[in-house]
């Protein structure tokens, strides 16, 4: 069989040799990456590196690559929503396993570990804000990970179809999908996370149940997903990026997880504003575990 050399156009490389959106040279890469929707966390993280050894931005991606307790990592930025990791995921991935002279996949393949740590809200009562959750399923309703070949071998197919009946799924929505973290990370982190089934979500109002002046196309959505249960799991708390994050890593062979620190709480109605601290204490929580991951 033929090896597929990636043209120009699928795989776009700038001039000075880096992967085209996120600006990285394959160099400046770590095999353990933590990612953030927001630039500015980049620098709250690597604030706690003991050293730095490169610093890069594009757009909404900023990346910062160095040591913590003798372990190197990268930290890196990917903006809002499941399209943004599709970029950030497939060039991660052709840095680590793309020659960029030949344009061809490498036979060696070297597998990363990405964690996401985010915010987030939570549906459950009885999720207080603070608490840190670890979605050891990826709930998709972004639709992205259905436009790529293996997204059922990647799926929970039964769990989807129990959700799909159970919430009366309109088919004008794109259909849900649901994936697994990496359960090493997940036994690394169940001692200090609350086990989730969280939703990514392809917005922040309508989407996640919310109605400013327009209403939701179903006003009842969260006490639905509030309500169900399956195998005696239950569905915890929303973000925008884990779904995608989870499926693409599943098909491209990397570790991959989110974990959100909770700053809204839903069923609640209540919102802390000044989350900072509580996502610091979640930074720092997750460099402690990785460094000896």
């Amino acid at each position: 069989m033929q090896t597929r050399i990636i043209p120009p156009s699928e795989l776009i490389i700038n001039g000075d040799g880096s992967i085209f959106h996120l600006h990285l040279k394959p160099e400046q890469l770590a095999d353990t990456v933590i990612l953030v929707g927001d630039p500015g966390r980049v620098d709250m993280v690597a604030a706690m590196f003991d050293e730095c050894e490169c610093e890069v931005s594009s757009r909404e991606f900023r990346t910062v690559t160095g040591r913590y307790k003798g372990k190197r990592m990268s930290v890196v930025s990917t903006g809002i929503g499941t399209d943004n990791i599709d970029i950030v995921v497939t060039e991660l991935d052709a840095l680590a396993n793309i020659d960029f002279a030949t344009r061809m996949v490498k036979e060696e393949k070297r597998s990363l570990t990405l964690l996401r740590l985010g915010t987030s809200g939570a549906l459950q009562a009885d999720i207080p804000i603070g608490t840190f959750v670890f979605a050891r399923t990826s709930l998709g309703f972004d639709a992205l990970l259905n436009y790529y070949q293996g997204r059922d071998e990647v799926c929970d197919l039964e769990l989807e179809n129990s959700f799909v009946k159970h919430m009366g799924w309109n088919p004008q929505l794109p259909a849900p999908y649901f994936v697994n973290a990496d359960e090493g990370l997940w036994n690394l982190f169940s001692d200090v996370a609350v086990e989730g089934i969280t939703i990514a979500a392809p917005g922040f109002y309508g989407p996640q149940g919310r109605w400013v002046r327009i209403k939701p196309a179903d006003e009842n959505v969260n006490e639905k997903l509030v309500e169900f249960r399956y195998n005696g799991r239950r569905i915890t708390n929303y973000e925008m990026e884990g779904s995608a994050l989870a499926g693409l890593s599943a098909l491209l062979g990397h570790r991959a997880a989110t974990m959100c620190t909770i700053i809204a709480q839903r069923a609640e109605k209540g919102m802390q504003t000044d989350y900072r601290p509580f996502v610091e204490k979640m930074l720092r929580t997750a460099l402690d575990k990785l460094a000896d991951f």
